[in-house]
């Protein structure tokens, strides 16, 4: 059976990137398309051994650089549907923001689109970077986004099959594209956890952009007195940075990239573990700290509704408010959590179970 992977693009590796590492790990051989590819980027040193074909847009100048993929996003349409893949009997994406799915030139092949979120620009979800408070792109962004809408949902409906990475994502692919879909969460791999014991802070993980609850977490903890760490780094421009930054006090560390063996020490050192984001599709990182352990305080929403276990994995708080998180932090602090309880449910989640049901699906429709 010949395979052919196609991802929105290779500029940073993130959750959608894991995804795309497991489904690789299961293809080794087949080829990955893609828009483009940054060669500095993290994600393109976890796949450039692999045979990676972009589009032709990677010739354009400065955009492998990841500067006007967002600007020039009226050209999705182009890409994609440049790309040939009758010579190939399935292909399978891994689609987010840039309508990576129902590719024309696909021959007789099957189209599984494994789908971490329709496109939240196009359809009113909070983005990491809010652009819309400018003019300018409120008008680009009402122009191009309806044209945009019309060609996402032509595509969905080229599409053979939908997996969805959670219930919460299966609920707007019904909603937006009018298509069922089967949930597979996406694959948490166990980290080299070591064993050492608990310091007393909080951890929050993510790239330093809007919408990820930063300045809520760093609020209540100036308030409660409490310390926390922040890993990750700045994406596009580092206003949101500096603004945290003015935020904290003393009691918060900024500690930019970590690679995975620090962080796997930093999950299991840690207190707690906050997942603030207000609609998150389904979020790995409360997985990656449950595996290691430490509970979690989370939004009440999204994915988290399905990752976390109130009182048992974590606690939820249920407003985006400085008030409503620090009453969940005093509520976490008095509740007794087992780190054998918070990793034998993060297990649910594991690479290798991804993996068995990505397998069993495809064999199953390649099959009818």
């Amino acid at each position: 059976m010949k395979v052919a992977l196609v991802h929105d693009y290779l500029s940073e590796f993130g959750g959608a990137e894991r995804v795309l590492l497991a489904l690789s790990e299961i293809w080794p051989e087949a080829p990955i398309y893609t828009a483009f590819y940054n060669k500095s980027s993290s994600a393109y040193g976890r796949f450039k051994d692999k045979d990676i074909r972009p589009s032709w847009a990677q010739k354009i100048p400065g955009f492998a650089s990841g500067k006007f993929h967002s600007p020039l996003r009226f050209i999705t349409p182009w890409i994609w549907n440049s790309f040939d893949f009758s010579e190939y009997d399935l292909v399978v994406s891994s689609a987010s923001w840039y309508i990576t799915k129902g590719f024309k030139q696909k021959g007789d092949a099957v189209e599984i689109c494994y789908c971490h979120t329709p496109p939240r620009w196009l359809y009113g979800y909070p983005t990491s970077v809010e652009l819309q408070k400018y003019w300018p792109v409120r008008v680009y962004s009402a122009v191009v986004g309806h044209f945009l809408r019309l060609y996402d949902y032509q595509a969905a409906q080229r599409v053979d099959h939908f997996i969805a990475n959670s219930k919460n994502v299966a609920d707007r692919i019904r909603k937006f594209y009018r298509r069922k879909s089967i949930v597979v969460y996406p694959p948490i791999e166990k980290l080299n956890y070591p064993d050492v014991p608990k310091e007393d802070f909080y951890l929050i993980i993510g790239r330093l952009v809007g919408g990820k609850g930063f300045e809520l977490a760093i609020e209540a903890v100036n308030q409660l007195g409490l310390n926390l760490k922040i890993a990750g780094k700045p994406a596009g421009w580092k206003q949101e940075q500096k603004r945290l930054e003015n935020l904290a006090g003393d009691n918060v560390e900024f500690l930019g990239y970590v690679p995975d063996q620090k962080l796997a020490e930093l999950y299991v050192k840690a207190r707690g573990f906050f997942v603030l984001a207000t609609d998150e599709d389904f979020g790995m990182t409360p997985v990656e700290a449950m595996m290691a352990g430490t509970p979690v305080i989370a939004y009440r929403g999204g994915g988290y509704l399905e990752s976390v276990v109130e009182g048992k994995t974590g606690v939820f708080f249920n407003e985006p408010t400085v008030e409503s998180l620090i009453g969940a932090i005093k509520q976490f602090e008095k509740t007794k959590f087992f780190s054998q309880e918070c990793q034998q449910w993060a297990e649910k989640f594991s690479k290798e179970r991804f993996k068995k049901e990505i397998t069993s699906f495809v064999a199953e429709k390649m099959a009818e």
